[in-house]
């Protein structure tokens, strides 16, 4: 066989893709994407309700547009989540703190 067409048995290059491999998943699995996702999707749902309410239906909420104001606090709430998760992502464990586990 050639040399060339062989995959070099380098450590450092296996330690640089387990690390890809842990951050990748590491920020897959971040609860804050998720919990920030669901909050914007409901609360872009319910924000439409509420823009769209009747007024019989305003009128039980004792004449406050409810559904507009819940729907803009979880959009709110959703978009801090996912500001957070960007602003400061998961550091995975290095290779040392990984192997103490």
């Amino acid at each position: 066989m050639d040399q060339h067409s062989e995959r070099a048995n380098d450590p450092q290059v296996a330690e640089t893709e387990n690390e890809r491999k842990r951050s990748a998943a590491a920020r897959l699995f971040d609860i804050r994407r998720v919990i920030g996702g669901l909050f914007v999707v409901y609360g872009v749902i319910v924000g439409l309700v509420g823009l769209f309410d009747s007024a019989a239906e305003i009128d039980k909420a004792q004449g406050v547009r409810i559904n507009l104001w819940a729907g803009l606090a979880m959009l709110a709430f959703g978009l801090f989540m996912l500001a957070w998760q960007w602003l400061r992502p998961v550091v995975p464990p290095t290779t040392e703190e990984a192997r103490e586990v």
